[in-house]
C-alpha cells in the first residue's frame, strides 16, 4: 500500500509518454520476417506461371516413363523418383510442372529442354554435368517459365567446354522467373540472348528476374544477359571471376545481393561490340570491383516484390536455396 504522497500529474504523464516512446522504438527495431524460400507462386517477370496446376500428378522413375510423361501441351504434373542418367535432351510439353521427390531426385549427363513452349514449372530438381551440346535446363523461344528450388553443379577439372550452361534462356524467351536454386562449380553459368547477332529476335523480349539464388565457384555468366531486361536482387555469389555482365544494350538492376571472393560483381563492358547498362543499389560487393560504362534506365520492375536486405541474404539463401529445400 502506497504510503508517500501522490506522484504529481505531470510527473506521470512524461513517464508513460516516455515509456510509450520506448515500446514504439523496440517495434521499429524488430527485423522484418524472413522471405519465404518457398512461394507458392513465382514472383517476378515469370509471375502468371502454373504449370500443370492441380492436374493429378503421376510419378516417373525412367528415362522412358519420363519422356512419356511431359509430351504434349495438356496440363500434367510429373514427378520425378530418383536420379535419371540422359544423353542429350528430353523435351517438355507446354502446361507442364517437372518436380523432384525428395532431395536427390534429377537427372545427370544431360538436360531439359522448353522449346516454343509456354507456362513449365520446374522445382527441387538435382541437374548434373550437362554434358555439351546439352544444357542443364535450356529455355528457347518459350514464355512463362518457372524454375525454381532446382541444384545445378558441374565440375571444374575438365576444359570449359566439355559441359556446357547450366541454364541457358535465348531466341526471344519472354516472363522467366529464376529463383531459390542452387549453382555450382561451373565455367559458364547461365547466358540469358545466346548470340550478338539476334538482335532482331531478341530486342523487346528476354525478360528474367533472378532473385535468392546461390551460385557458388561458377566462373562467370551469373547471368551474362544480351538484349533483355534482367532483374537480380537478393542472390549470394561466392567465387566468380565475373558475375553479372550486360552487354548489347540489355537492362540489368542489381539490387541487395552479396559478393564474396569474387573479381568483378557487375560489367557492363566485356566482350562484345555493345555494352549493357546497368543500375546497382544496396549491394555488399565485398571487395569485387564493377565496370559499369553505362547506367540504365532499368530502376523499378513493373510486379510487386519485396527485397530483403543485403545484410539478411546469406541466411536466407544458404538455408533456403537447392533442391530438397520445399
Amino acid at each position: 500500500m502506497r504510503t508517500g504522497p501522490p506522484r504529481p500529474p505531470a510527473r506521470r504523464s512524461v513517464l508513460v509518454a516516455v515509456s510509450a516512446a520506448l515500446a514504439a522504438a523496440a517495434v521499429m527495431t524488430v527485423p522484418p520476417p524472413a522471405v519465404a524460400a518457398a512461394e507458392s507462386a513465382p514472383v517476378g517477370f515469370g509471375a502468371g506461371t502454373t504449370g500443370g496446376g492441380g492436374a493429378g500428378a503421376v510419378t516417373v522413375s525412367t528415362l522412358s516413363a519420363f519422356k512419356a510423361a511431359v509430351t504434349g501441351s495438356t496440363a500434367k504434373v510429373v514427378k520425378v523418383n530418383g536420379l535419371i542418367t540422359l544423353s542429350g535432351q528430353v523435351d517438355i510439353g507446354s502446361n507442364t510442372t517437372v518436380l523432384g521427390v525428395g532431395s536427390s531426385s534429377g537427372f545427370t549427363g544431360g538436360g531439359l529442354r522448353l522449346k516454343k513452349v509456354t507456362n513449365v514449372v520446374i522445382r527441387n530438381l538435382n541437374i548434373s554435368k550437362p554434358l555439351k551440346p546439352a544444357d542443364g535446363i535450356e529455355v528457347q523461344a518459350s514464355t512463362r517459365v518457372w524454375i525454381d528450388h532446382n541444384s545445378f553443379s558441374a565440375d571444374r577439372d575438365h576444359d570449359k567446354d566439355y559441359y556446357d550452361g547450366l541454364l541457358d534462356i535465348n531466341h526471344a524467351s519472354d516472363f522467366v522467373t529464376v529463383s531459390w536454386n542452387s549453382f555450382k562449380d561451373h565455367y559458364k553459368g547461365s547466358l540469358v540472348g545466346h548470340s550478338d547477332d539476334n538482335a532482331s529476335q531478341d530486342t523487346g523480349h528476354l525478360r528474367v528476374t533472378y532473385h535468392h539464388n546461390r551460385f557458388t565457384d561458377v566462373y562467370s555468366r551469373i547471368p551474362s544477359l544480351r538484349f533483355g531486361t534482367g532483374h537480380f536482387y537478393d542472390n549470394y555469389v561466392v567465387g566468380a571471376e565475373t558475375a553479372v555482365h550486360s552487354r548489347m544494350g540489355a537492362q540489368m538492376l542489381v539490387e541487395n545481393n552479396v559478393f564474396r571472393s569474387t573479381l568483378v560483381a557487375v560489367t557492363t563492358s566485356r566482350d562484345s561490340d555493345v555494352d549493357g547498362y546497368a543500375n546497382l543499389t544496396g549491394n555488399d560487393l565485398g571487395g569485387a570491383a564493377t565496370e559499369v560504362s553505362r547506367v540504365g534506365t532499368f530502376t523499378r520492375p513493373p510486379y510487386g516484390y519485396t527485397a530483403e536486405p543485403a545484410s539478411s541474404v546469406v541466411a536466407s539463401v544458404t538455408s533456403g536455396a537447392g533442391a530438397g529445400k520445399l
